[in-house]
């Protein structure tokens, strides 16, 4: 058996959610990360492995890379997907909506308004629940930016990510799954933005475990300080665009501009999970740049969720 074939037998979740960045453990990160560059090099390796699948994708919120990614890649693993648009529980209880797709599919996507919905999903379904997205959490999104950092530096051990702007959910996984693998995070986000005071604790006590570290903080130069990631992210997300004004005001200080960029470590990248507002948080020039990665994370998005398709469902 080659290298290939171990890190896909290893790597088998065993019809397991992903509603978190918790649920998947730093070793089976890892796996997901091994495999996923095994699929991104012999994608025609894995094209029927997935054969007979389907997937229920459960979209609550408009989506470009998360919707075409998920689709693409079960296409290209030999499955197939179901959109359904629209909100969740609306017209019948989640706890109905979970026993009726699983009965149908094998596995349900879902993108919500709510962390509360994904976790409903994944308490009724007997098929495994992925988290495409919630107010909470992005877990698909961290992995596919660990992997964009670890195909560009080679080694995770010893980085810096800096996350400038809204503690967000891209915040809360990046902080959960980046410190677990060796790279330190810092946040830096207007005051009242911060991310969440129980998910910075966890991710403290995980940092710690990890023999990393998690910085929050108002400063921005405080945690660009020897960053060889710079990341930022949309400043009012989908559901909060009543407060566009006011976050416009609070965030403009923090745009990553090539001031920003200067600040952190000469061949540090710059990353950002888009859609992006150009011009609000990042300047047009940054996110235009040689340093910037934003495209390869979007690729990345269809070969991570590849390998954790394979992993739940094979």
């Amino acid at each position: 058996m080659g290298p290939a074939a171990s890190a896909f037998e290893v790597s088998r979740l065993e019809n397991r959610s992903l509603t978190y960045d918790l649920d998947l453990s730093p070793a089976e990160v890892s796996c997901l990360l091994d495999l996923t560059a095994e699929v991104k090099q012999n994608p025609g390796r894995y094209t029927d492995a997935l054969q007979g699948r389907y997937l229920s994708l459960l979209f609550e919120k408009p989506s470009l890379r998360t919707r075409l990614t998920f689709e693409v890649a079960a296409k290209q693993l030999g499955a197939d997907s179901i959109l359904s648009v629209g909100p969740v529980g609306d017209r019948e209880p989640v706890k109905d909506v979970a026993r009726n797709l699983d009965r149908w599919t094998n596995c349900i996507v879902a993108r919500t308004f709510s962390q509360v919905t994904i976790d409903e999903l994944a308490r009724w379904s007997s098929v495994p629940v992925i988290n495409a997205l919630s107010d909470v959490y992005h877990p698909c999104q961290a992995l596919a930016d660990i992997f964009t950092l670890k195909e560009h530096f080679t080694d995770l051990a010893g980085l810096k990510l800096a996350f400038i702007g809204d503690g967000n959910n891209v915040a809360h996984s990046l902080m959960l799954t980046a410190t677990r693998l060796g790279v330190s995070v810092g946040v830096a986000s207007p005051p009242g933005y911060e991310p969440k005071a129980e998910i910075t604790r966890l991710a403290a006590a995980l940092a710690e475990a990890a023999g990393t570290r998690v910085t929050v903080s108002n400063d921005a130069a405080e945690v660009l300080a020897e960053a060889d990631a710079v990341y930022t992210d949309v400043w009012a997300s989908m559901g909060q665009e009543g407060q566009k004004s006011q976050r416009l005001k609070d965030f403009g200080p923090y745009q990553v501009d090539e001031r920003m960029m200067a600040m952190a470590k000469p061949e540090a990248v710059f990353m950002h999970c888009l859609p992006a507002k150009r011009g609000e948080e990042v300047a047009d020039s940054v996110i235009e740049s040689p340093r910037s990665v934003v495209f390869d994370q979007a690729e990345n998005r269809l070969h991570t969720q590849k390998a954790l398709l394979l992993m739940l469902l094979a």
